[in-house]
């Protein structure tokens, strides 16, 4: 939100009130509070009117310092919060020139002379609020708090959530309000009030409500945020590093839970508003399986329930008479099922009277139903603030478990109203975005209440800060496009760096029907993601209704996914034990090389393997290899990087290069995700430098297996239980120890072993 004209003046109706000097200070060992008059205090009657500001500092972990500035501290504070994992820590100190507030390596500065209030760490300035950046201002719309921060030269924003536009949020205007708008405008499905900079430091809003950012727009060298209300509090989180920021960040609100393995496999949809019946299910199913098609999960879109009926969560028998007996048909088949559901009960389901009598809707200040026709005729919204009404809902839910059915595709949750009175007295402003986080939490819960640990999981569209406990989220409905495809992945890395460790898209998009040629492009993308779905709106997304060819590329990559799976593992436990994302951003992996700043064509699948999709009909593609010699994953073939590279691929090719120094675990299954990952699998080492020392670890029931690869000069010393082998890519020729057992290793050649120590040695 914007509240100057130009650089002078405010806009019409505005005043502004900036804290003018440190007048009075209380410190703590843990809590520094500065209270700061709007003027500047001369004598005594300078005491007498006006506002004062207080900003209160404490450190809720480790390098992260909160600040809160209030006005009026009496106002009700009213639900909800985000819940934030925190342990008071910090130290406050003052003297005659300074106050200051500590927490590890961070800092922050207040200035008794002139006001300002500056962010260190190590010995340099991350960012500094200075005059005029932190505001009470008076509007037509009511009262704001704002605070400024500065911008460095080459100090780029991200996160901010999914969001569709450019990956580098410089230059834009983000308010964090969840709409359902697609991904072709700047609106957003999943709104995160975190970002972070390439400075060192991120910064996360502590306000679930609407928060307005204004990066490098209003003021061009300032990233601004603000809120309505007389209290506004964010979270300074140092880094230096963007993983680190994540990491720090994601230990405050949060982490995802492990997922079940078989997730990670070929999703298959029913699509949308097709015309489909139990048969056509079946043709379906068969049609993948004749063709030899991995398949793990078959999801069931909306009108598995009758429509004017959504939702009451009973089949419609017209088309599916006996789904119990269908379910354990296509269970017998190997296949997981997912069904769609979303938080609004329709006026003629059977639950709305039901629901309406208990209380378990919103409702309107008269006490009557908040109901509208936009999606279904009379459609109610489940409260999820009332225990009953989850309890009630999870009910509904978990008789379909017993059916059958294995997760749920939880849709919607964005468009909720503010005119509506929630069951615990929650503030519906505030309430608007955080609504989709107990929502999705409620079903997350049932799930993994009867599913077990590690064995839930959802594909869900809305979300917010925190969400990311509650895997998975997809990019919403995208039209069937090249820009459409790019928006996509745009969304995706935005929401990695926003703290969301998995992310899928619908594959060929869903709005109308891409063409084959698009269709097959977006099958690389959309299976090196972490997790893949075919879906459209109005038609089907069957490859054979392409052509063949397409059908021959959704084995390829179907199985080079499958075959990825160990790696893809570690991946995800990367972002269970760090916010990592499986899909990540260049500037993530290298935050050092200002070439990554700005990519949003390419992005790195885990640690090591770098992909870029092809937008283009003819198969042209450019991206950016960073330093080093990097390795083609299929072809093994190395390309030297520091350099932009243009080249084209055929449909069943795709840039998709090893890092150097890397070590991929690659398993000895193809067919289906759900597999022993250790059992059998064949380490790729590449180019590893002298004096590497990589852990690869491959998660399993039981824990995990570790495999530990050591160079040494000429020699490499790899390390390992179970029956696995080795393949050095690139490497000519090498004497191999196994065993006691010495022979000449040619390139190409795997060098099997069984819970025993390899030793490669004169490696050319």
């Amino acid at each position: 939100m914007k509240f100057t004209d130009g650089y002078w003046l405010m806009r019409p109706g505005v005043h502004a009130d900036y804290p003018a000097q440190l007048h009075d200070i209380d410190c703590t060992p843990d809590k520094l509070t500065v209270y700061a008059p709007v003027t500047t205090i001369r004598d005594r009657g300078d005491l007498l009117n006006g506002p004062l500001l207080t900003i209160t500092c404490t450190s809720p972990v480790e390098n992260v310092i909160a600040v809160r500035l209030t006005h009026f501290h009496g106002t009700a504070a009213r639900g909800p919060a985000f819940e934030l994992d925190t342990e008071r820590g910090g130290r406050a100190r003052s003297d005659e020139f300074e106050a200051v507030f500590e927490s590890g390596s961070l800092s922050l500065r207040f200035d008794r002379t002139d006001w300002g209030m500056e962010f260190r760490a190590e010995g340099r300035t991350l960012t500094r609020s200075g005059v005029k950046a932190m505001a009470m201002l008076d509007t037509p719309d009511g009262r704001f708090l704002r605070e400024q921060l500065e911008l460095g030269v080459d100090t780029y924003v991200y996160g901010l959530g999914e969001r569709f536009g450019p990956v580098v949020k410089n230059g834009q205007v983000v308010d964090i309000w969840n709409e359902d708008g697609g991904t072709a405008s700047e609106q957003a499905y999943k709104n995160v009030p975190f970002l972070l900079t390439t400075a060192g430091y991120g910064i996360f809003v502590d306000h679930p409500g609407r928060v307005s950012f204004e990066i490098a727009s209003e003021a061009v060298s300032r990233l601004q945020f603000s809120v309505l209300g007389e209290e506004l509090t964010y979270l300074v989180i140092y880094g230096p590093s963007p993983k680190e920021i994540l990491h720090r960040y994601t230990a405050l609100t949060g982490r995802p839970a492990r997922l079940p393995a078989w997730s990670y496999g070929l999703w298959l949809s029913t699509s949308f508003t097709t015309a489909y019946d139990e048969q056509t299910v079946t043709d379906h199913l068969d049609g993948m399986a004749e063709r030899d098609l991995p398949l793990s999960v078959f999801h069931f879109d909306s009108f598995w329930m009758r429509d004017y009926h959504w939702c009451d969560f009973q089949w419609d028998t017209r088309v599916f008479p006996d789904p119990r007996a269908m379910l354990a048909r296509l269970a017998a088949r190997g296949l997981r099922i997912c069904v769609w559901i979303n938080p609004y009960i329709a006026q003629r389901s059977s639950l709305f009277d039901e629901g309406r009598e208990r209380g378990y809707l919103l409702r309107r200040a008269d006490g009557s139903v908040w109901q509208w026709d936009l999606w279904q005729p009379g459609q109610a919204i489940v409260d999820f603030t009332n225990p009953e009404a989850r309890q009630w809902y999870s009910e509904k839910l978990a008789a379909l478990l017993d059916m059958g059915v294995d997760c749920f595709k939880t849709d919607f949750g964005e468009r909720i109203p503010t005119d509506v009175v929630y069951h615990d007295g929650s503030d519906p402003q505030r309430m608007h975005n955080y609504y989709t986080h107990l929502y999705n939490r409620t079903v997350f819960d049932l799930l993994r209440k009867h599913r077990g640990e590690g064995q839930a999981v959802l594909f869900a569209r809305s979300a917010t800060a925190g969400g990311q406990q509650f895997p998975v989220h997809w990019g919403g409905d995208c039209e069937s496009s090249y820009p459409a495809m790019l928006e996509s992945l745009r969304g995706g890395l935005s929401l990695g760096l926003s703290g969301f460790g998995f992310w899928s898209h619908d594959i060929g998009g869903f709005e109308g029907t891409p063409d084959p040629a698009l269709f097959k492009r977006w099958i690389a993308f959309g299976l090196l993601s972490s997790h893949s779905r075919l879906h459209g709106s109005g038609s089907v997304r069957v490859p054979w209704a392409f052509d063949d060819e397409a059908v021959e590329v959704l084995r390829h990559f179907t199985r080079l996914k499958m075959s990825l799976m160990p790696y893809l593992l570690g991946s995800a436990e990367q972002a269970r034990a760090h916010g990592w994302p499986v899909l990540r951003a260049m500037v993530l992996e290298f935050p050092d090389d200002p070439a990554c700043t700005h990519l949003e064509r390419q992005y790195m699948l885990g640690d090591n393997l770098l992909v870029a999709p092809v937008f283009d009909a003819d198969g042209m593609v450019n991206y950016y290899l960073p330093e080093g010699i990097w390795t083609r994953y299929e072809s093994g073939e190395q390309v030297r990087g520091g350099r932009w590279i243009r080249e084209n691929h055929g449909v069943l090719s795709i840039p998709l290069l090893v890092r150097p120094g890397s070590v991929i675990p690659v398993g000895a299954r193809e067919d289906r995700p759900d597999y022993a990952h250790a059992e059998g699998v064949t380490l790729r080492v590449y180019a590893l430098p002298n004096g590497a020392d990589v852990l690869t670890r491959i998660p399993d029931d039981t824990g995990e297996v570790v495999f530990h690869a050591v160079r040494r000069g000429d020699d490499i010393r790899i390390t390992g239980h179970g029956d696995w082998q080795a393949l050095l890519v690139g490497v000519h020729t090498a004497d191999v120890v196994l065993g006691g057992t010495m022979r000449r290793h040619a390139q190409g050649m795997l060098i099997h072993a069984t819970g025993e120590l390899v030793t490669v040695s004169g490696i050319r």
